[in-house]
């Protein structure tokens, strides 16, 4: 095991928690600090658009952790606390504080996108944190018209979730079609066609030319094409960045990605990164950065093991999921663009299926769409090719 003292651990997220309970498990006893910009314990991101935006979570029930089980962790536990900078070997904190490491995991997430004209307007939201959510929660209480700008993964969940809560909601994206990015534009057809027939009005292909507002709150959006919406409240999801401004100057190396790492997920001697913040060397698909709930644990225990000196490249199967009204996404792999699209069993008439995506005669992805089951041999053939 590789003789590390002192830990600092910034960010209290999945990836952020998952690692120094990683830590702990793989017998490291030393100073073991971690630090959230957040007050919340640690807590689950992907109920936010769902369970807790309906209201069928308390926030509680998504905190990853009991209060107990994060003391047994025995951590310098710093909340509400941002870090400000990394100089030598020393993490700065906005209260003045510096924290000396030997180790130092990097785990700050991203941030969300924010259309442009829309700083400080009244009833405009973007969800990614649990106070994000809950705002967001009090405005769909009462009834607005809601304009969901993107129709990404958030912007698709948020649009399921309101429209069961009973609200008017415009779904709107400059794609074609929705989730394209995530699964084609074949399937992200299915995708429209969901929300369509759930009642949800759509306007793809499409983006915003203004926002109009009155009093301090936003009252519609002006799409390219001249169309008007009216617009009581408003949820922008345009996609991220990743938190990295903190370390301008450090010499740590980050991109327009997130921080740069190697095959071990390594960005510097010393220095790693997890999670959304991540852009590391895979060994199979190149450079990559994966805003998945599940990429977060898994590259917490990598890092970890990394960081006390197993040296294993991180080359996990990529995959993530997505509740929408009563149907359920799944998809394993990293499909891109132009990959030959097969529906493999069931149909989409039925309401089920299993699509596979081949490159070259090899599988790059699959998903199942109301298909769990008949998942798992694709997977398997999916995890042979990541263990190369």
């Amino acid at each position: 095991m590789t003789t590390v003292r002192r830990i600092v651990v910034v960010g209290a997220s999945a990836a952020g928690l998952g690692t120094a309970e990683a830590l702990r498990r793989r017998g490291y006893e030393g100073e073991l600090t971690l630090v959230g910009a957040e007050a919340h314990l640690p807590y689950d991101r992907p109920p936010l658009s769902k369970q807790v935006l309906a209201g069928a979570w308390e926030p509680e029930r998504v905190q990853l952790r009991p209060e107990a089980k994060i003391a047994d962790l025995r951590l310098d536990l710093r909340l509400a606390t941002r870090a400000t900078g990394v100089s030598g070997e020393q993490v700065l904190l906005d209260g003045g504080d510096r924290l000396d490491f030997d180790g130092l995991v990097i785990a700050t997430g991203v941030v969300p996108r924010v259309l442009p004209g829309t700083a400080g307007l009244g009833g405009v939201h973007v969800l990614r944190t649990m106070d994000d959510a809950l705002s967001l929660r009090v405005e769909l209480l009462a009834g607005p018209r809601l304009v969901v700008v993107g129709a990404g993964l958030i912007g698709c969940e948020v649009a399921a979730t309101a429209r069961k809560l009973g609200l008017d909601v415009t779904l709107v994206d400059p794609l074609p079609v929705p989730m394209t990015r995530q699964l084609g534009p074949r399937l992200g057809e299915l995708v429209a066609n969901l929300h369509a027939e759930n009642g949800v009005r759509t306007h793809f292909g499409v983006g915003v030319d203004s926002v109009r507002s009155a009093e301090g709150r936003v009252t519609g959006v002006v799409l390219t094409d001249g169309t008007e919406i009216e617009a009581d409240a408003m949820l922008v999801g345009i996609g991220s960045t990743a938190v990295t401004d903190w370390l301008d100057g450090s010499g740590i190396p980050v991109d327009e990605l997130g921080v740069r790492c190697d095959a071990y997920c390594s960005a510097a001697p010393g220095v790693y990164a997890a999670g959304d913040v991540a852009s590391w060397e895979h060994p199979v698909l190149g450079r990559i950065r994966l805003e998945h709930r599940t990429n977060a644990t898994e590259q917490a225990m990598a890092v970890a093991m990394n960081l006390l000196g197993a040296q294993q490249e991180y080359r996990p199967l990529p995959y993530f999921w997505s509740d929408q009204y009563d149907t359920k996404l799944q998809m394993f792999g990293w499909p891109l663009p132009g990959d030959e699209l097969e529906i493999v069993e069931g149909a989409p008439a039925e309401g089920s299926f299993i699509a596979t995506y081949r490159r070259g005669g090899e599988l790059t992805g699959v998903l199942g769409w109301n298909s769990v089951r008949g998942l798992r041999p694709y997977r398997q053939e999916l995890m042979k090719i990541m263990a190369g």
